[in-house]
């Protein structure tokens, strides 16, 4: 996989070979995104289960691995879906857990592209084109096994000359937008402007946009949205404007499960993450930080749920 960590200014394949490897690039963010994160849990546990043909360990060292991969990251819930998937066919033997797990890649391909034709319909018949966009964090080819969820909306859209411009917001403190937004963006030939965080709503408010697309990492029962923190006040800023604010997802990201987004698990990162920048301090080193990694937009500031399935209007 491509360690996106490097990302923009490198780009460079990483083979994970051990399940240790495995769960230590979806804790860096080397691979990041839900349904990429999904993806890799499936093939780290079809690599647990080789491994443990290989060496004698048993179905019990596959379901060890499993839940060491499972619980990487809390609050994505694809990464479960993934591991689960694949584990439930440890029964019929390796052969199985692998196929499995390999059929997810062209599976998540075929969901994205389903996802993104859906979602420029429906905004091409509701508001025409060209659109200006406003995304945050990264949700396209770098996020799933290619093309993308919230930019693969996008994408589909310029592929018909349906988008005149991108905002992209820098997403700190990791800037997945700044780095990797954009870096999509460029390859695409997409004209883009990278925005800080606390400029996003301003740039709704002052009717520069169309519509916010975003990605997400759970949704709950009754349509509250985890996505990259920041999204939520873009969610505000959209519902005052009157834009549509538009979640694109997969199916697999919706947990019935889980009632509402008060009950997901919102990962906390390490504080170094906003005190540093490239290694080098941006605060007193006495200084504190709190770091949560997403946020819960309430399903009434959505306007609408893309999957590859259907379009929830809640």
């Amino acid at each position: 996989m491509v360690d996106q960590t490097l990302l923009p200014g490198e780009v460079r394949f990483i083979e994970l070979r051990t399940v240790d490897e495995v769960i230590d690039a979806i804790k860096r963010l080397a691979v990041r995104g839900a349904p990429a994160i999904g993806v890799a849990g499936a093939l780290g546990v079809a690599l647990a289960a080789v491994l443990a043909d290989e060496t004698g360990a048993g179905r019990d060292g596959v379901r060890e691995a499993a839940a060491r991969i499972r619980a990487a990251r809390p609050t994505a819930v694809n990464l479960m879906w993934g591991v689960d998937r694949v584990l439930a066919r440890l029964g019929e033997g390796t052969a199985a857990v692998v196929a499995t797990a390999v059929a997810m890649i062209e599976q998540d391909i075929e969901a994205n592209r389903a996802l993104s034709g859906r979602g420029a319909d429906w905004l091409q018949a509701r508001l025409g084109s060209p659109l200006a966009i406003f995304t945050h964090c990264n949700a396209g080819g770098l996020a799933c096994v290619e093309w993308g969820t919230a930019l693969g909306i996008v994408r589909a859209l310029h592929e018909r000359g349906g988008v005149s411009e991108v905002f992209a917001g820098e997403t700190r403190p990791l800037l997945q937008g700044a780095r990797l937004t954009a870096f999509e963006l460029d390859a695409m030939g997409i004209t883009h402007r990278v925005v800080v965080d606390g400029a996003g709503p301003s740039v709704i408010a002052r009717g520069m946009v169309d519509a916010v697309i975003v990605g997400a990492d759970r949704i709950a029962a009754n349509g509250d949205v985890a996505n990259k923190i920041g999204t939520y006040p873009l969610a505000l800023a959209a519902g005052r404007a009157g834009i549509p604010f538009v979640v694109a997802a997969p199916e697999s990201t919706i947990d019935l499960s889980t009632a509402t987004g008060d009950l997901i698990t919102i990962e906390e990162r390490d504080p170094s993450e906003v005190l540093t920048i490239a290694g080098a301090c941006v605060a007193p080193r006495g200084s504190g930080a709190y770091n949560p990694a997403f946020d819960v937009t309430p399903a009434d500031l959505v306007t609408a749920i893309v999957t590859e399935e259907r379009v929830i209007e809640p």
